[in-house]
């Protein structure tokens, strides 16, 4: 049973009141661990950040990513019908389907980096209210849909990589954004799957449209969610909560991942503190969501796919810190001299 328990909206807001805490003492101890092994101390850099950071939530002096789960949610977003996307909403359901065959990008990298992977499919038949005219959710709606991402997390699991898939939901991750941290909508909005020049501003006007008629009621990350997000983004979110219920560390993929998480910063500045993103997309507002949100990507790709494909390849750079930090020799060890 998931330690998230969402049946109100006024859930969520406890819940981010009641978060697990860093382990100081299991990062010091990690961080001794460091200091002897058989390298120049900082050596590694930021492999070495990661291992004490992964230590610290796991509450363990060698942590582990022997069992990492990748969840990809997938929504479908009414806003759609205003035609800020270059696909039609029906290719929703057809990548699930690619998914579930095993032919898609998250696929394949999942496979090379050691990650189960689980597609939840959210109401497909069923897309979102479109936010320029209604709240995209009711609070019911928005409800169920944290719980899926809370009750999607597995019990066994040490990391967690999150992922999505829904056409417009770039257009519903810039209106969260902008709804978090204000600006203006070309701050956030991107070209997403390719819209031309004159499509980004559409876009951008929806974004506006659809922010300027909800802000009013925005006074908590469950309103930002069930105003102008989407069952995906709802669901990282609830994932993301379990998570840091449990200790998990977590993979944040681009834009819309970490647009999901980052609402839940309404409600508590230190809500993500267990999350890492993994690469810099190039959609135009992840740059600036890593900047707000003072966290620094894993790597710069230059990708915007989505699918958690993003985390599946930054798992890679966290089995690498891993493994140094627990498999290395000590200078004691190796019989090697210290001179430090």
């Amino acid at each position: 049973m998931s330690r998230l328990q969402i049946n109100h909206a006024s859930d969520l807001s406890s819940a981010l009141k009641n978060l697990s805490e860093f382990d100081q003492d299991y990062s010091n101890k990690a961080a001794d661990r460091q200091a002897q092994l058989t390298k120049p101390q900082g050596s590694l850099g930021r492999l070495e950040d990661i291992a004490i950071w992964c230590a610290g939530w796991q509450q363990k002096e060698k942590p582990s990513a022997d069992l990492p789960s990748c969840l990809v949610f997938a929504g479908n977003h009414g806003v759609a019908v205003q035609g800020v996307s270059a696909f039609p909403p029906e290719v929703t359901a057809q990548m699930v389907g690619n998914f579930q065959n095993g032919g898609a990008a998250i696929n394949q990298l999942t496979k090379l980096s050691g990650a189960s992977l689980d597609v939840i499919a959210l109401e497909l038949d069923k897309p979102t209210n479109d936010f320029t005219i209604a709240s995209a959710m009711s609070e019911k709606e928005c409800c169920v849909a944290i719980q899926a991402g809370a009750d999607a997390v597995p019990e066994n699991a040490d990391i967690l990589l999150l992922g999505e898939m829904g056409i417009a939901n770039t257009t519903s991750a810039a209106a969260v954004a902008l709804s978090t941290f204000g600006g203006d909508a070309k701050d956030w909005v991107g070209h997403g799957t390719g819209i031309d020049d004159a499509g980004l501003i559409l876009k951008q006007q929806v974004v506006d449209k659809a922010v300027n008629l909800h802000k009013g009621s925005q006074t908590s990350s469950f309103d930002i969610l069930m105003t102008v997000g989407g069952r995906e983004l709802a669901a990282i979110a609830g994932a993301v909560i379990e998570a840091r219920l449990r200790r998990i560390p977590v993979l944040l993929d681009g834009f819309i991942s970490t647009s999901a998480a980052a609402a839940l910063t309404k409600d508590n500045p230190h809500a993500l503190e267990h999350t890492l993103i993994s690469h810099s997309s190039v959609e135009r507002g992840h740059q600036k969501l890593a900047l707000k949100l003072n966290m620094r990507p894993i790597l710069d790709l230059d990708m915007r796919l989505g699918e958690a494909s993003g985390a599946a390849v930054a798992l890679m750079i966290i089995k690498a810190a891993l493994a140094t930090h627990n498999d290395m020799a000590t200078f004691d060890q190796a019989g090697v001299s210290n001179n430090d």
